[in-house]
């Protein structure tokens, strides 16, 4: 049975890059493969960003609301012009990669489920677990609760700890007030830390 994937990390654990890994490794087998995003995620537009300088066009973006099956569906069967380009023969998807899952809305995680489970295509899902404030992101906590498997990506605080959590920063300010997303870009930026240094910053607070 094919299964649903989270791997899951904080940021600069190298999720996306993952991602384009996987991608690339199936590709090199001669084997299809699918990626998507949510549409909540604005970075990089249409395209799947690593840190480390890669990039990669989605097949498609999933909007808030939809139906993430009937659209995988749509482009399995190269119902979209521009993915009959991409797959002229049409050849049976292998997986079904997706970046950012924790924008998704818990039901199109129950679509990623589905996908894996009736449509027998392997789905594996890269995001975050937590928030700035360390609350769990809706389609996370979907994924958290149904996912076959559950892999974390570490990565190292600027204090060689394990780093677990994330904090927003606008300009150099640390901020732990504000909208549950806003996405990493000019003003607005991530660091990763360890459990220790997350308190000292917050002030011994976990999540406001």
């Amino acid at each position: 049975m094919s299964k649903l994937y989270f791997r899951h990390g904080a940021m600069n654990s190298g999720k996306s890059t993952g991602l384009l890994q996987a991608a690339f490794n199936y590709e090199e087998r001669g084997q299809r493969v699918l990626l998507a995003k949510p549409g909540v995620d604005t970075k990089g537009e249409s395209a799947i960003v690593s840190r480390l300088g890669v990039s990669r066009d989605v097949d498609f973006v999933i909007p808030p609301g939809t139906d993430a099956r009937e659209l995988f569906a749509s482009h399995m069967r190269g119902d979209d012009p521009d993915a009959l380009l991409k797959h002229m023969d049409m050849a049976p998807v292998a997986c079904l990669l997706v970046d950012e899952a924790q924008f998704l809305d818990p039901a199109q995680v129950d679509d990623l489920f589905r996908i894996a489970v009736l449509d027998g295509v392997p789905v594996l899902a890269y995001g975050l677990r937590t928030d700035f404030r360390t609350k769990a992101f809706p389609g996370a906590a979907r994924l958290l609760e149904i996912a076959h498997s559950l892999e974390e990506l570490k990565t190292i605080c600027r204090c060689g700890r394990k780093a677990m959590f994330n904090t927003r920063r606008v300009g150099e300010d640390v901020v732990f007030d504000g909208d549950q997303v806003a996405i990493e870009g000019a003003e607005v930026w991530y660091e990763s830390l360890c459990g220790n240094c997350y308190l000292e910053l917050s002030g011994g607070q976990l999540g406001r």
